[in-house]
């Protein structure tokens, strides 16, 4: 396996590797057509494997403090994609991944990692391994039919809501996933550096 910087040319691999990755998980509608471009300076990596892209891990990171991350003191850097092509799970390669991203973190003075993720257990137990602490939570909710007509209206005549995405971050987290019939909590999980 070789881990490389990610390069414009790698574009296709990545959307298939991170497509493929996610369609086992609560992230599984979550389908980009492209790679995200970065604000701040990333560090975007690819694992190989004959060629292929079999994994990849994308982290954005701050210059001026609570600019990428959204807690936190000092520099920090938001992972928004660490995936593995399915037929490559548990080789290890996201572990090799992030740990060469720390290492490239370190190097431009960050002092920790920042990643949020849905309630798939298994990933929430990976960056548990990897040393990560679940630091804070909310409810993503989905709402299709009557559970919008129930919780949403319009201010324009005529438009209606098929389908409604939405963060709740209140209090009454069982009271909301009593309501809805797709929910997920999606967790925050930090990375010291130093």
């Amino acid at each position: 396996m070789k881990i490389r910087e990610y390069e414009a040319k790698d574009e296709v691999g990545w959307v298939r590797c991170r497509v493929l990755a996610f369609l086992d998980t609560a992230y599984y509608d979550n389908i980009v057509p492209h790679k995200e471009k970065y604000d701040n300076p990333s560090i975007e990596l690819i694992a190989e494997i004959d060629n292929e892209i079999v994994g990849l891990i994308d982290v954005e990171y701050e210059q001026q403090e609570r600019t990428v991350c959204s807690r936190g003191s000092g520099l920090g850097g938001m992972i928004w994609h660490i995936a593995v092509h399915p037929d490559y799970q548990r080789m290890k390669i996201g572990t090799a991944l992030l740990a060469e991203a720390e290492e490239r973190a370190r190097r431009v003075g960050l002092n920790r990692l920042e990643a949020w993720t849905r309630d798939d257990l298994s990933v929430n137990i990976w960056y548990e391994t990897q040393q990560f602490l679940k630091v804070d939570s909310y409810l993503h909710v989905y709402m299709e039919g009557d559970e919008i007509k129930e919780t949403l209206s319009s201010n324009i005549p005529h438009i209606f809501p098929i389908k409604v995405f939405a963060h709740y971050v209140g209090n009454k987290h069982e009271e909301v996933k009593n309501k809805y019939r797709r929910i997920h909590e999606c967790n925050c999980y930090e990375k010291r550096l130093d």
